[in-house]
């Protein structure tokens, strides 16, 4: 976890002072800009009203397998998914105002694009449905599969929004580290959830002599 959160520090601190990093990330992004319908359609991946549906079905999947199965504190996985999802717009939306970076060219002349509203939806979505879809996955085929398609999701998103001028590449890395810590928290208190389960199910020299 603190590794992104280091590199977001010093990412943030470059955009700020508008500091040689932030100058070149500006350079490679007006190089690679090259607005299309295909780096638009990548970019709406990102969006509140596709990713975080996905999101909402894959808890409420996850849900109904751990009641199903009798697991106890069945809904603390999901709901605090759910509430990590939530809480993205209320921490990348003040440091857009607290930054007011200007946009790309194609963007026109506003500010508040550091860091990437999409990217860290898309994080932390399709970060979040992988993790709590893992326990239900039982052979390592899934799994990889799954996680295949959460990265590539991922990187369909920051490939769309850098290549058609929504936003620079450092606020797209920005908005990856911040998801890299909320995920961390979840997969934390998800491998905590587990054992605490674990140890409260009796096992079979635990009961009566």
């Amino acid at each position: 976890m603190a590794p992104p959160a280091l590199l977001f520090l010093l990412i943030t601190w470059q955009v700020a002072v508008h500091g040689p990093l932030a100058q070149a990330d500006e350079r490679v992004g007006r190089a690679v800009a090259h607005p299309d319908q295909v780096s638009g359609g990548l970019a709406d991946l990102g969006n509140i009203a596709v990713a975080v549906p996905v999101l909402a079905v894959v808890l409420a999947y996850a849900a109904w397998r751990a009641r199903r199965d009798g697991t106890d504190r069945w809904w603390l996985p999901p709901v605090t998914a759910a509430a990590l999802m939530a809480a993205v717009p209320a921490l990348i939306v003040p440091l857009k105002e607290l930054i007011a970076r200007p946009g790309p060219p194609v963007m026109g002349p506003g500010t508040g694009f550091y860091p990437s509203g999409h990217t860290a939806t898309a994080a932390v979505a399709y970060g979040a449905a992988a993790l709590v879809l893992w326990p239900w996955l039982r052979t390592p085929y899934a799994r990889r599969g799954v996680l295949a398609v959460s990265l590539a999701l991922n990187l369909a998103v920051a490939y769309g929004l850098v290549r058609h001028g929504y936003h620079w590449p450092l606020d797209v890395l920005a908005s990856w580290c911040l998801g890299a810590v909320v995920l961390s928290s979840l997969r934390l208190l998800l491998s905590r959830t587990s054992r605490r389960a674990s140890s409260e199910t009796p096992g079979s020299g635990t009961g009566p002599g």
